[in-house]
């Protein structure tokens, strides 16, 4: 087992804080490191049918599959950052200009920085963008929240 990335991906249980995100097409990826993503989850909808007659048990026919919005948190940064210029343009731009949906990778790392895990999430955009309160009894990094919803994705591995 000299082989880093054979090691890596035998690791169990897998650790949570290890991670990267990768917006597609962004040039500088040192403006994507985050504190904690949430919101990797799927569901499927179902809708009730009752058949005539029958009483003991309801049917549950699979409808639709819906996906989590897609949360990430990190400590405030410049102003002239990758995805604060993204946001910005739908949140500040008064849908004056065209908003270009980004698609976007998160990836769970083992201790050599290898892959373990990978998601994709496809043409994503902002929703919600917000800023943590301030306490002044608290020695805190003043955190921002951008939520993002997406088409579609899929675990890669």
């Amino acid at each position: 087992m000299s082989d880093g990335s054979k090691q890596d991906c035998t690791i169990w249980p897998v650790p949570a804080f290890y991670f990267k995100v990768a917006f597609h097409g962004a040039k500088n990826s040192s403006d994507t490191s985050f504190q904690e993503i949430g919101g990797i989850a799927s569901q499927v909808e179902t809708e009730d049918y009752l058949e005539g007659g029958e009483n003991r048990f309801v049917y549950h026919l699979p409808k639709s599959v819906k996906h989590s919005n897609l949360t990430l948190k990190r400590g405030l940064t410049k102003l002239d950052s990758f995805l604060i210029k993204w946001c910005k343009t739908f949140f500040d731009g008064d849908f004056k200009q065209t908003l270009e949906p980004k698609d976007l990778s998160v990836h769970l790392l083992g201790e050599k920085g290898t892959v373990i895990r990978s998601w994709n999430f496809f043409q994503a955009y902002p929703v919600n963008w917000k800023v943590d309160s301030f306490h002044s009894t608290k020695n805190e990094v003043a955190i921002e929240e951008v939520e993002l919803c997406y088409q579609y994705s899929n675990r890669v591995m």
